[in-house]
């Protein structure tokens, strides 16, 4: 008599990891409007049913698809999310994380642009955990000696963030190769640095831009009209 093919023990949290994996190229080929969890299923080769334990509901399943982006950043960026409670701030290594930064922006061009549209969205997005590290670093390195006075510590992020997932597609559409990639993202990686330490303008040309950052911020109708008002 044949030997019974013995059938192999179920994973749930194998399954689970295919699944998202196989959300991660959906997500990444066609956008957050394209996934369902039959598609994804589909993908995964798992059936329908089983999606659906795992996942209950579609926007479940975006949500936490949108989160293994966040923490795939996170440990590629800061490292491994127990232990960045004991980071000393002045001692971390801000060429390296930038770096380390702009190369996952890089490999992840499409996720990372996707997950960013998504955060801005987000009525909280302190609840994103890559988000609230990030922000939150900026904010406590605001606050010491090494830092300039006055910095918007939620500008800056949305800024720097964006400049690091924007600049790939600009990459991807003029390079080549991987190497020619690489060579645009250490471009990318010495600009964002050289704007850390010294900014983009001569400060002895430029008084009228000196007086308007030491001012206090306008907000309203004021600050909308300010920016086409022209002396008479």
């Amino acid at each position: 008599m044949a030997e019974k093919v013995k059938r192999r023990a179920r994973d749930p949290e194998a399954t689970r990891a295919d699944i998202l994996e196989a959300a991660l190229t959906l997500l990444s080929q066609d956008g957050p409007d394209a996934l369902s969890l039959s598609a994804v299923a589909v993908k995964a080769g798992v059936n329908r049913g089983t999606a659906y334990q795992h996942f209950e509901t579609r926007e479940k399943l975006v949500a936490d698809t949108l989160q293994e982006v966040s923490d795939r950043m996170f440990r590629a960026v800061f490292g491994d999310p127990a232990t960045i409670g004991e980071r000393d701030v002045e001692k971390v290594d801000m060429v390296a994380t930038t770096e380390r930064l702009a190369r996952f922006a890089m490999d992840n061009t499409d996720l990372c642009r996707i997950w960013l549209l998504q955060l801005l969205n987000l009525p909280d997005p302190s609840t994103d955990p890559f988000w609230r590290e990030y922000v939150g670093s900026i904010g406590r390195f605001a606050e010491t000696p090494l830092a300039e006075d006055g910095i918007d510590v939620e500008v800056w992020s949305v800024i720097s963030l964006a400049g690091n997932f924007l600049w790939p597609l600009w990459a991807r559409s003029h390079s080549h190769d991987e190497t020619e990639r690489g060579i645009l993202a250490e471009r990318f990686v010495r600009e964002m640095l050289r704007l850390s330490v010294h900014g983009s303008l001569n400060e002895g040309k430029v008084p009228d831009v000196l007086n308007r950052i030491s001012g206090e911020p306008t907000h309203g109708k004021d600050a909308s009209l300010s920016v086409v008002r022209r002396d008479t």
